[in-house]
C-alpha cells in the first residue's frame, strides 16, 4: 500500500504540475481549474488514497462500479461526479451518490434525474453534455447533444425540481471538423458557454480536458479538468 501511495503522489504532483504550468502559460490563477480524478476501474483503496493525498473531486462512469464505491468512500470528504452516458434505469441509484452529473443530454434524463433527485431530497449539479462531433440538432458517438439542442434543454434543468444547471462538458471528438484539433473543440466549448451564460449566469462550470489534453482545455479557459491515466496508470482491460 505504501508502494502505490508514493506512486499515486508522485503522479499526482505531475498533473498538478502540468496543471499550474497551463494555468501560468495561459495568465490563469491556479485555483481558477479544479482537478477531477477519474476512477473508474480502480478500487476503493486507491479513492482512499487520493483522498489522504489531498484529492477532493472524483468521478465514475459506470453506475455498477461506482455505487458500490462510493458507499465504501462514503466517509470521505470527496464530491462524486458522474461522467458517463447515463441509462434511466440507473438514475435513481446515480441520485444517491453523485453530487454533479456531467452527462446530462436529453430530455427523458431530466425528467428521470428531477424525480429521483426530489424523492431522494437532493440537490444534484448538472452539466449539459456538448457533442462537438454532432451536427446541431443531432447527438453524438459517445452521447452529448449538438450545440443547437443546448438551450432547451438548459431551460429544462433549470426549471426542474432537485437539479441546478452548473455548466457544460464534452469530451475532445474522434470524428467531424474538431477531430484532432483539441482546442479549437474546447475554444468551441467556450463560446458555447459564454451564450449560455447570458440566459443562465450561474451555469459557469466547463468540464474539458483530459490526461492527454489538459493544457489545451486550460489554454481555452475550462473550469474542471478530468484526469484519469495520468494520475491512476493505464487502466487494465475490462472483461
Amino acid at each position: 500500500m505504501t508502494d502505490r501511495k508514493d506512486e499515486l503522489a508522485a503522479n499526482l504532483a505531475k498533473v498538478e504540475r502540468r496543471i499550474a504550468d497551463a494555468c501560468a502559460t495561459a495568465g490563469r490563477a491556479r485555483d481558477e481549474v479544479t482537478l477531477i480524478v477519474v476512477t473508474k476501474t480502480y478500487p476503493a483503496s486507491d479513492v482512499r488514497i487520493l483522498a489522504e493525498l489531498g484529492v477532493r473531486h472524483v468521478a465514475e462512469n459506470r453506475d455498477q462500479d461506482a455505487a458500490p464505491k462510493a458507499e465504501a468512500c462514503s466517509d470521505l470528504p470527496l464530491t462524486w461526479h458522474f461522467v458517463g452516458q447515463l441509462q434511466t434505469n440507473k438514475v435513481r441509484s446515480v441520485v444517491g451518490y453523485a453530487d454533479f452529473v456531467q452527462s446530462v443530454d436529453r430530455s427523458k434524463l431530466v425528467t428521470a434525474l428531477s424525480k429521483e433527485a426530489v424523492r431522494a431530497g437532493r440537490d444534484v449539479g448538472c452539466l449539459l453534455q456538448v457533442a462537438l462531433d454532432a451536427d446541431e440538432s443531432g447527438r453524438g458517438e459517445r452521447g452529448g447533444t449538438g450545440p443547437g439542442g443546448i438551450g432547451e434543454l438548459a431551460d429544462l434543468v433549470a426549471g426542474s425540481p432537485g437539479l441546478r444547471l452548473d455548466g457544460l462538458m464534452t469530451v475532445a471528438p474522434l470524428t467531424g471538423e474538431y477531430a484532432g484539433r483539441e482546442q479549437e473543440a474546447f475554444e468551441r466549448l467556450m463560446v458555447l458557454s459564454t451564450d449560455l451564460r447570458r440566459s443562465h449566469p450561474a451555469a459557469t462550470m466547463v468540464s474539458a480536458g483530459m490526461s492527454t489534453d489538459l493544457e489545451q482545455a486550460v489554454a481555452a479557459g475550462a473550469t474542471h479538468v478530468r484526469v484519469g491515466s495520468a494520475v491512476l496508470g493505464v487502466r487494465p482491460r475490462l472483461g
